[in-house]
């Protein structure tokens, strides 16, 4: 996404992004190739800024995530449950921030997300650490890492609504590139608005609203072993709208 003209767009400082942080939100997710994105991002240039730390605009993200012996996590997404749950951390690496990150789905679409800063990238969780997601989830579990991924992003505040956009490029999974041709944007709002200039905007090049998880398929796509056959098809989307 190097060749991205994000200039386009007025910046927006970390600390004014935090007033729009939507910790609980509604999320709506579209899939493209990244051929297709300068164009969307001409469209709303007026609509929104662009967040921007030091003089950087797009950004690295490194996770690790954490799912039980058994992958319950996981399978919770793939069978379908309403109530789905995600334990991270993840290094913000531009702003040299970590948080252990707690991403919870309820019955209504609503997301949720509580979380807590921590030093630094870990591959174990420790008692406080544990203590926090156990708090959070109400659920007493034993965790490991599961598997570990990097991507590119750059993130759009609304200039009139309550709204963030990510959009995320670049994606790798234990360092390995899962698919370089690959944009995944998520639409961040308090209620769902499909008024929303980037909705229009996507919605005008018949791009539509799209259930993918970055977590699940880097776990499908790494880990032979698992039940996937729910994922198939979107293995089959990603590979015919990339190639």
């Amino acid at each position: 996404m190097d060749a991205l003209n994000l200039d386009i767009f007025d910046s927006i400082s970390l600390n004014e992004m935090n007033s729009v942080s939507l910790m609980k939100r509604m999320d709506t997710k579209f899939i493209l190739h990244r051929d297709a994105v300068q164009a969307i991002l001409n469209k709303v240039q007026f609509d929104y800024k662009i967040l921007q730390v030091a003089s950087d605009r797009l950004m690295t993200y490194h996770s690790v995530y954490f799912d039980t012996d058994d992958d319950h996590f996981y399978h919770m997404h793939h069978n379908g449950h309403s109530h789905r749950i995600k334990v991270r951390i993840r290094n913000y690496v531009e702003s040299n921030l970590c948080f252990l990150e707690v991403k919870q789905k309820d019955s209504q679409g609503n997301t949720l997300k509580n979380r807590i800063k921590v030093n630094q990238l870990t591959s174990t969780l420790g008692e406080e650490a544990i203590t926090f997601v156990t708090q959070t989830t109400a659920k007493q579990i034993k965790l490991h890492k599961s598997i570990e991924n990097q991507f590119n992003r750059f993130t759009l505040v609304s200039t009139a609504l309550q709204e963030r956009v990510t959009m995320d490029t670049n994606l790798s999974y234990n360092g390995v590139i899962f698919n370089k041709n690959l944009v995944i944007i998520e639409l961040k709002q308090e209620k769902l608005n499909r008024l929303s200039p980037l909705f229009q905007a996507l919605k005008a090049q018949s791009i539509n609203p799209y259930s993918i998880s970055k977590y699940c398929i880097g776990m499908a796509s790494t880990n032979a072993d698992l039940k996937q056959n729910l994922f198939k098809p979107k293995f089959l989307k990603i590979n015919k709208l990339t190639t």
